[in-house]
């Protein structure tokens, strides 16, 4: 199921790019219609709880948090293709344990200790061929990228308080809720940016319809149900099918130009993620 739920995830970035709207509507029809799908599936299964007045403001945060998020991963996609896009994002996993080396007292591990380096090796070998000629906004897509780890971060930091100060609150609810939260602020960016929600093609219907179902539902579907069920590096293994599949995607689909390089560079990010992803963190002694 996780594998299943990581190759499901990885078309995510592909349906951005096939699809025929601007970067902030696509994000709003990933989240309206995988918040109205997760919405029944809570109704369909009674998992529907009484919030508190904090645990909404979380969601709250979540779904702001995960607003920005969509909003420059979709423009980072737009700028430097879908595998590079994903590829940054997930550099999420060396802020995680950055924020809890800092603020949770957790120790540093030597995988995470070396996977640092590794990841930055393989940033440089993404991008050097760029500078001998790089495409408009290619920068401006990597910093945008890397601002997705950023949010992402927040998003999931602000996700895991709300799971540990409200367990009783179903995370399928939950996911729900912040869904069409996140929704409802990035329609709100929408009319304020004077974009149109307009569905041009029948191209875009089904992009777009794809990227809900499969992004925002099936994938973290399979994800959650599996991963409990097996040992944590072996997740963060079939877990890193998702930027490394979005890569190959966007060889195969957008004929990415792919040279040396390159493929060392995302080699090396791949694993340094790997590496920062499955590192246990020990808590220091107080």
């Amino acid at each position: 199921m996780v594998l299943a739920g990581a190759v499901t995830i990885s078309f995510s970035a592909v349906f951005v790019k096939i699809a025929h709207v601007g970067p902030t509507v696509s994000a709003f029809y990933r989240m309206a219609l995988g918040g109205i799908i997760l919405s029944m599936l809570v109704i369909l299964t009674g998992k529907i709880t009484q919030i508190a007045g904090k645990a909404f403001v979380l969601m709250g945060i979540c779904a702001f948090c995960f607003t920005c998020d969509l909003t420059v991963w979709h423009r980072s996609i737009f700028y430097v293709g879908p595998g590079l896009a994903t590829i940054l994002a997930n550099f999420q996993v060396f802020l995680l344990a950055g924020v809890g080396f800092i603020f949770y007292r957790e120790r540093m591990t030597l995988r995470y200790i070396v996977s640092v380096p590794l990841s930055v090796l393989g940033l440089v070998l993404l991008i050097m061929p760029q500078s001998r000629g790089p495409e408009p906004h290619f920068y401006l897509g990597v910093f945008l990228g890397l601002l997705t780890a950023v949010a992402y971060t927040a998003y999931l930091l602000t996700l895991r308080n709300l799971q540990q100060d409200f367990s009783f609150i179903s995370t399928l609810f939950a996911i729900a809720i912040i869904s069409l939260l996140t929704a409802f602020g990035l329609g709100v960016e929408v009319i304020a940016t004077g974009k149109s929600f307009a569905i041009p093609d029948a191209t875009t219907w089904a992009a777009l319809l794809a990227y809900g179902i499969a992004g925002q539902v099936l994938g973290w579907v399979f994800i959650s149900k599996g991963i409990g069920k097996i040992e944590a590096s072996r997740a963060g293994l079939i877990l890193l099918l998702q930027p490394t599949l979005s890569f190959i995607w966007d060889i195969l689909f957008f004929k990415r130009p792919t040279g040396l390089l390159d493929l060392t560079g995302a080699i090396l990010a791949i694993l340094a993620i790997y590496l920062g992803s499955t590192s246990r963190v020990v808590p220091t002694e107080s």
